[in-house]
């Protein structure tokens, strides 16, 4: 039974990640390296039940257990090397070794190796905590996977415990990064409640002062949340013309605008003012580039928390982090392709339901919402499309091979 399960498994997975992502794999020294270059995601939409009954049957299959459900976000000490216990519940596993990516032909070569002000680096930070520390490892693979010039980009990491420099490190032990520390006392007393828990840590809102964080001779960089894998060459997201704007991001103008705020908000003159001049538009905030140096220049990060501090007293929003950068920028954003934020694949804030993807081509899948692909996975009730994020994984053993 069990090698019937295996064999349908391996038919199933492969047709879906074959056939639904049209895969190209190429050799070079002696090491494999897939490259996603075409969705058809369609062919995933139209086939959701079918593939959803798919997934049961893969995450019951006994060779795709490896370890507890809740393991990954409850334990507070990751190891480097499995341990073994005789009890009921499953061991802790590691995090395994990535593999090495390296440039491909006609990359250009760093002249400064390792030097973080090398002007020939792509920048790309993200917050990495406990919590979503499983995340953030996938989404840095997928980017090494997917890029051209793996060799220059560059990883800034923003935590509330540098102890997670050593995991990283042995991980990705030829990777380029660094870490910085994120003082949670700066912004707690800024925090209001939001929908959702979650969205009310203070590392939530270590982006508000990136460029503040980061070495004055880094003027751009690209702002990525941990629940999202890239799936294109990082480049052409790095590339983004901004023109004279300070964040470039997709833009979402059919979404309702005004449910960001309360009617308290709206009904106040002083506040809804902020928008009498622009034409706002819902942009989501785990995935920007940033032009620091405009950033530095106008001082958008006291502009950033002034609006917290209106939050404290009014009551304006209800939704984190997300308002106050909406009040700074919405309708000053240069537009980038919906490509590079498919989001809301977690669902809402609350139920965090199965969704679909937008419309067009595929380049970021983020799973924005409450429900986040790994705890899916693990608790045996993934949707269609997790099984998207499952090869990028890389705690314990693969749920997808």
């Amino acid at each position: 039974m069990l090698s019937i399960v295996a064999d349908i498994k391996g038919t199933l997975v492969s047709y879906l990640l074959t056939d639904g992502v049209n895969l190209r794999f190429r050799r070079k020294k002696n090491k494999w390296r897939k490259v996603i270059h075409g969705y058809k995601m369609q062919w995933i939409i139209r086939f959701s039940g079918f593939v959803s009954a798919v997934m049961v049957m893969i995450v019951l299959a006994p060779s795709l257990q490896s370890f507890h459900p809740a393991e990954a976000i409850r334990s507070n000490t990751y190891t480097h090397r499995s341990s073994s216990s005789s009890s009921s519940s499953s061991s802790t596993s590691s995090f395994r070794r990535a593999p090495t990516f390296r440039d491909a032909a006609g990359c250009k070569k760093s002249t400064n190796s390792g030097d973080v002000c090398d002007p020939s680096l792509v920048h790309v930070a993200i917050t990495l905590d406990f919590e979503y520390l499983r995340g953030s490892i996938a989404a840095v693979h997928s980017i090494l996977q997917h890029s051209s010039c793996p060799e220059s980009v560059f990883f800034h990491f923003l935590v509330s415990d540098t102890s997670l420099e050593t995991l990283v490190r042995s991980t990705f032990p030829k990777l380029k990064f660094k870490v910085y520390y994120f003082e949670p006392e700066i912004v707690r007393k800024l925090i209001s409640s939001s929908v959702r828990q979650a969205l009310e840590q203070p590392l939530n809102y270590a982006r508000n002062y990136i460029a503040e964080i980061l070495e004055s001779c880094i003027q751009r960089v690209i702002y990525l949340d941990s629940d999202l894998v890239v799936v294109d060459d990082v480049t052409k997201l790095w590339s983004t013309n901004l023109g004279h704007k300070t964040i470039g991001a997709p833009e979402y103008c059919h979404a309702n605008f005004t449910k960001y705020f309360t009617a308290g908000f709206w009904s106040n003159r002083r506040h809804s003012a902020t928008f009498s001049d622009r034409n706002p538009c819902y942009f989501n905030t785990g995935v920007m580039v940033i032009d620091l140096v405009k950033w530095r220049q106008f001082g958008y990060t006291k502009r950033i928390e002034k609006w917290m501090e209106v939050q404290k007293t009014d009551r304006i929003y209800e939704l984190g982090s997300l308002p106050p950068f909406l009040l700074v920028f919405a309708g000053h954003v240069a537009p980038i392709d919906h490509a590079w934020n498919q989001h809301g694949l977690g669902g809402d804030n609350v139920n965090g339901s199965c969704r679909d993807l937008h419309s067009g081509p595929v380049s970021l899948l983020h799973w924005s919402g409450s429900g986040k692909p790994w705890l899916r996975l693990d608790s045996k009730q993934p949707c269609p499309l997790d099984a998207l994020w499952a090869p990028y994984d890389l705690y314990g053993q693969s749920t997808v091979r």
